[in-house]
Protein backbone atom coordinates (compact mmCIF):
# COMPACT_ATOMS: atom_id res chain seq x y z
CA UNK A 1 0.00 0.00 0.00
CA UNK A 2 1.28 3.26 -0.92
CA UNK A 3 2.08 6.59 1.81
CA UNK A 4 -1.06 8.55 1.64
CA UNK A 5 2.02 11.32 2.08
CA UNK A 6 3.40 10.19 -1.54
CA UNK A 7 -0.76 10.19 -3.03
CA UNK A 8 -2.31 13.99 -3.97
CA UNK A 9 -5.08 15.90 -2.36
CA UNK A 10 -7.62 17.14 -4.36
CA UNK A 11 -9.52 20.23 -4.43
CA UNK A 12 -12.78 20.18 -5.87
CA UNK A 13 -14.74 23.84 -6.88
CA UNK A 14 -17.38 24.42 -9.32
CA UNK A 15 -14.96 27.55 -11.07
CA UNK A 16 -11.32 27.80 -11.40
CA UNK A 17 -11.40 31.20 -9.97
CA UNK A 18 -12.53 30.11 -6.79
CA UNK A 19 -9.36 28.05 -6.65
CA UNK A 20 -6.55 30.13 -8.87
CA UNK A 21 -5.45 32.23 -5.99
CA UNK A 22 -4.58 28.73 -4.12
CA UNK A 23 -3.23 27.18 -6.94
CA UNK A 24 -0.71 30.06 -7.53
CA UNK A 25 0.78 29.29 -4.60
CA UNK A 26 1.88 26.28 -5.46
CA UNK A 27 5.07 24.84 -7.07
CA UNK A 28 5.99 23.06 -10.53
CA UNK A 29 2.04 23.65 -11.40
CA UNK A 30 0.59 22.23 -14.50
CA UNK A 31 -2.56 21.78 -16.75
CA UNK A 32 -3.87 18.21 -16.42
CA UNK A 33 -4.57 16.94 -19.16
CA UNK A 34 -8.16 15.22 -18.26
CA UNK A 35 -11.95 16.11 -20.38
CA UNK A 36 -13.25 18.42 -17.33
CA UNK A 37 -13.52 22.21 -17.34
CA UNK A 38 -10.36 22.78 -15.44
CA UNK A 39 -7.88 21.01 -14.07
CA UNK A 40 -3.84 21.60 -12.09
CA UNK A 41 -1.55 19.85 -10.99
CA UNK A 42 1.25 20.66 -8.50
CA UNK A 43 3.59 20.48 -5.05
CA UNK A 44 2.44 22.09 -1.67
CA UNK A 45 4.99 21.96 0.88
CA UNK A 46 6.40 18.74 -1.31
CA UNK A 47 2.68 17.44 -0.99
CA UNK A 48 1.68 16.55 -4.81
CA UNK A 49 -1.59 18.64 -5.31
CA UNK A 50 -4.61 17.99 -7.60
CA UNK A 51 -7.33 21.25 -8.22
CA UNK A 52 -9.97 20.66 -10.34
CA UNK A 53 -13.50 22.91 -11.47
CA UNK A 54 -15.82 21.34 -13.45
CA UNK A 55 -18.86 23.72 -13.23
CA UNK A 56 -22.32 24.24 -10.58
CA UNK A 57 -23.66 21.24 -9.26
CA UNK A 58 -22.73 18.49 -7.16
CA UNK A 59 -22.93 15.93 -10.22
CA UNK A 60 -20.77 17.35 -12.02
CA UNK A 61 -18.60 17.74 -9.26
CA UNK A 62 -18.63 13.71 -9.22
CA UNK A 63 -18.35 13.77 -12.96
CA UNK A 64 -15.17 15.79 -12.96
CA UNK A 65 -13.95 13.82 -10.07
CA UNK A 66 -14.54 10.65 -11.57
CA UNK A 67 -12.37 11.60 -14.75
CA UNK A 68 -9.39 12.79 -12.95
CA UNK A 69 -9.11 9.23 -11.39
CA UNK A 70 -8.74 7.65 -14.33
CA UNK A 71 -5.90 10.08 -15.26
CA UNK A 72 -4.45 10.27 -11.64
CA UNK A 73 -3.33 8.28 -9.08
CA UNK A 74 -5.79 7.46 -6.15
CA UNK A 75 -6.16 10.81 -4.20
CA UNK A 76 -5.34 11.04 -0.11
CA UNK A 77 -8.09 13.18 0.44
CA UNK A 78 -10.75 15.30 -1.15
CA UNK A 79 -11.77 19.24 -0.56
CA UNK A 80 -14.96 20.77 -1.25
CA UNK A 81 -13.60 24.71 -1.65
CA UNK A 82 -15.34 27.54 -2.97
CA UNK A 83 -17.44 30.27 -2.40
CA UNK A 84 -21.01 30.05 -1.02
CA UNK A 85 -24.06 32.15 0.41
CA UNK A 86 -24.64 33.04 4.12
CA UNK A 87 -27.37 31.62 5.61
CA UNK A 88 -26.93 33.11 9.13
CA UNK A 89 -26.91 37.05 9.17
CA UNK A 90 -23.93 36.92 11.47
CA UNK A 91 -21.75 35.80 8.52
CA UNK A 92 -19.55 38.64 6.22
CA UNK A 93 -18.38 39.06 2.83
CA UNK A 94 -15.24 36.60 2.40
CA UNK A 95 -15.81 35.10 5.78
CA UNK A 96 -14.33 31.81 5.78
CA UNK A 97 -16.78 28.68 6.64
CA UNK A 98 -15.31 25.15 7.95
CA UNK A 99 -18.21 22.63 7.53
CA UNK A 100 -18.22 20.39 10.37
CA UNK A 101 -21.11 18.63 8.45
CA UNK A 102 -22.30 18.25 4.33
CA UNK A 103 -26.05 17.82 4.57
CA UNK A 104 -28.36 17.88 0.89
CA UNK A 105 -31.70 17.81 2.74
CA UNK A 106 -31.53 13.91 2.67
CA UNK A 107 -28.42 12.56 3.85
CA UNK A 108 -25.81 14.28 6.48
CA UNK A 109 -21.65 13.73 5.80
CA UNK A 110 -19.54 14.90 8.86
CA UNK A 111 -16.52 16.69 7.59
CA UNK A 112 -12.87 16.86 9.17
CA UNK A 113 -11.62 20.13 10.82
CA UNK A 114 -8.51 21.39 8.85
CA UNK A 115 -6.77 22.73 11.78
CA UNK A 116 -6.55 26.11 10.24
CA UNK A 117 -6.67 29.56 11.12
CA UNK A 118 -10.09 30.14 13.71
CA UNK A 119 -13.09 30.20 11.43
CA UNK A 120 -16.62 29.90 11.70
CA UNK A 121 -17.25 26.06 11.98
CA UNK A 122 -21.71 24.84 10.87
CA UNK A 123 -23.25 22.76 8.69
CA UNK A 124 -23.22 23.50 4.95
CA UNK A 125 -26.36 23.25 3.14
CA UNK A 126 -26.14 21.67 -0.22
CA UNK A 127 -28.41 22.22 -3.28
CA UNK A 128 -29.73 21.52 -6.85
CA UNK A 129 -30.49 25.25 -7.68
CA UNK A 130 -29.54 28.42 -6.96
CA UNK A 131 -31.07 30.36 -4.23
CA UNK A 132 -32.20 33.45 -5.23
CA UNK A 133 -33.84 34.71 -2.48
CA UNK A 134 -33.66 35.78 1.26
CA UNK A 135 -36.49 34.02 2.23
CA UNK A 136 -35.12 30.58 0.70
CA UNK A 137 -31.97 31.33 2.71
CA UNK A 138 -34.06 31.85 5.51
CA UNK A 139 -35.74 28.62 5.01
CA UNK A 140 -32.34 27.09 5.17
CA UNK A 141 -30.96 28.53 7.72
CA UNK A 142 -34.09 27.48 9.92
CA UNK A 143 -33.16 23.63 9.67
CA UNK A 144 -29.73 24.36 11.14
CA UNK A 145 -27.24 25.13 8.15
CA UNK A 146 -25.59 28.42 8.24
CA UNK A 147 -24.51 28.42 4.36
CA UNK A 148 -25.40 27.23 1.06
CA UNK A 149 -23.41 25.93 -1.76
CA UNK A 150 -23.88 23.44 -4.57
CA UNK A 151 -20.59 20.98 -5.16
CA UNK A 152 -20.18 19.91 -1.54
CA UNK A 153 -22.52 16.74 -1.22
CA UNK A 154 -21.38 15.14 -4.78
CA UNK A 155 -17.47 15.30 -3.54
CA UNK A 156 -18.57 13.88 0.08
CA UNK A 157 -20.19 10.92 -1.10
CA UNK A 158 -17.35 10.05 -3.42
CA UNK A 159 -15.03 10.77 -0.09
CA UNK A 160 -17.24 8.38 1.40
CA UNK A 161 -17.68 6.14 -1.67
CA UNK A 162 -13.80 5.90 -1.39
CA UNK A 163 -12.87 5.57 2.53
CA UNK A 164 -10.43 8.72 2.55
CA UNK A 165 -10.57 12.18 4.20
CA UNK A 166 -13.27 14.88 3.60
CA UNK A 167 -12.80 18.53 3.93
CA UNK A 168 -15.34 21.09 3.01
CA UNK A 169 -14.11 24.94 3.73
CA UNK A 170 -16.23 27.12 1.95
CA UNK A 171 -15.99 31.82 1.85
CA UNK A 172 -19.40 34.01 1.92
CA UNK A 173 -19.61 35.78 -1.34
CA UNK A 174 -23.20 37.07 -0.61
CA UNK A 175 -25.10 37.43 2.44
CA UNK A 176 -28.23 36.41 4.34
CA UNK A 177 -30.52 39.26 3.85
CA UNK A 178 -29.91 39.47 -0.28
CA UNK A 179 -31.93 38.42 -2.94
CA UNK A 180 -30.23 38.35 -6.12
CA UNK A 181 -32.04 40.72 -9.26
CA UNK A 182 -30.72 38.40 -11.90
CA UNK A 183 -31.84 34.45 -12.12
CA UNK A 184 -28.52 33.21 -12.82
CA UNK A 185 -30.06 29.33 -13.10
CA UNK A 186 -31.37 30.58 -16.38
CA UNK A 187 -27.76 31.15 -17.43
CA UNK A 188 -26.33 27.91 -16.34
CA UNK A 189 -25.42 25.85 -19.67
CA UNK A 190 -25.12 22.56 -19.57
CA UNK A 191 -21.85 22.33 -19.03
CA UNK A 192 -21.66 23.64 -15.40
CA UNK A 193 -20.73 26.90 -16.72
CA UNK A 194 -22.46 30.47 -17.32
CA UNK A 195 -23.48 31.91 -20.47
CA UNK A 196 -21.31 34.87 -19.80
CA UNK A 197 -22.58 36.92 -22.96
CA UNK A 198 -25.53 36.28 -22.22
CA UNK A 199 -25.44 37.33 -18.54
CA UNK A 200 -23.44 40.79 -20.05
CA UNK A 201 -26.15 41.35 -22.44
CA UNK A 202 -28.66 40.63 -19.45
CA UNK A 203 -26.87 43.16 -17.10
CA UNK A 204 -26.52 45.71 -19.77
CA UNK A 205 -30.44 45.90 -20.17
CA UNK A 206 -30.80 46.61 -16.70
CA UNK A 207 -28.44 48.92 -15.90
CA UNK A 208 -29.60 49.86 -12.45
CA UNK A 209 -29.99 46.20 -10.88
CA UNK A 210 -28.09 43.66 -12.93
CA UNK A 211 -25.23 45.46 -14.04
CA UNK A 212 -24.32 46.07 -10.37
CA UNK A 213 -24.78 43.06 -8.78
CA UNK A 214 -22.67 41.12 -11.47
CA UNK A 215 -20.23 43.50 -10.90
CA UNK A 216 -20.23 43.11 -6.91
CA UNK A 217 -20.60 39.55 -7.65
CA UNK A 218 -17.44 39.07 -9.51
CA UNK A 219 -15.43 41.74 -6.89
CA UNK A 220 -16.77 39.62 -4.03
CA UNK A 221 -15.66 36.50 -5.91
CA UNK A 222 -12.26 37.40 -6.39
CA UNK A 223 -12.30 38.90 -2.78
CA UNK A 224 -13.17 35.46 -1.29
CA UNK A 225 -11.08 33.30 -3.48
CA UNK A 226 -8.02 35.09 -2.24
CA UNK A 227 -9.27 35.06 1.23
CA UNK A 228 -9.67 31.15 0.73
CA UNK A 229 -6.33 30.71 -0.29
CA UNK A 230 -4.88 32.55 2.59
CA UNK A 231 -6.56 30.22 4.93
CA UNK A 232 -5.99 27.25 3.31
CA UNK A 233 -2.33 28.01 2.94
CA UNK A 234 -2.17 27.91 7.08
CA UNK A 235 -3.75 24.92 7.42
CA UNK A 236 -1.92 22.14 8.42
CA UNK A 237 -1.47 20.26 4.91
Amino acid sequence: MKDPATLPRLFVSSDRREAEPWVARWENVRKLSAPVNWARTGTWRGRPMIALANGVGAQRALAGIHTVRTVTEHPSEIWSIGTGGALDPDLAIAEVVVANSVTNGHRVWQALDPLGPPARSGTVHSVSRIVRTCEEKKNLHETGAILVEMEAAGVASMAYELAIPFYCVRVVSDLAEESFFIDFEEFLLPDGQFNVAGLLRFAMEHPLKGLPELLRLQERTAKAAKHLAEFLAECIL
